[in-house]
């Protein structure tokens, strides 16, 4: 399985450096006031890639965070030891049928 993360992380390694050899040419963005931006093509995707992946993540890790912590308290609970009660001390039955004379 480790090797199938491994080879799988190379390709998509190999296939953003061949992404970004493709498109390396500048492009200009018209930014507020006249302002203008020189960006490279494959910097700009990956930018605008992680601006929508980021809050993703980053709410997925917090739900992930919470539900561990919910689950690791109810496992401390199902684990807690349950006090065992003494048995009552057994005491003569009183009010059995009276003795023979």
């Amino acid at each position: 399985m480790q090797f199938l993360k491994t080879l799988f992380w190379v390709i998509l390694a190999i296939v953003l450096v061949l992404f970004a050899h493709a498109n390396w040419q500048s492009v200009t963005l018209n930014l507020w006031g006249g302002l203008q931006a020189d960006v490279k093509l494959p910097a700009l995707v990956i930018f605008a890639f992680l601006i929508g992946f980021l809050p993703t993540l980053i709410l997925y890790r917090a739900r992930i965070w919470s539900l561990r912590r919910r689950l690791e308290a109810q496992t401390h609970v199902a684990n807690a030891p349950v006090p065992v009660r003494p048995a009552a001390p057994s005491r003569p039955a009183d009010n059995l049928a009276p003795p023979i004379a």
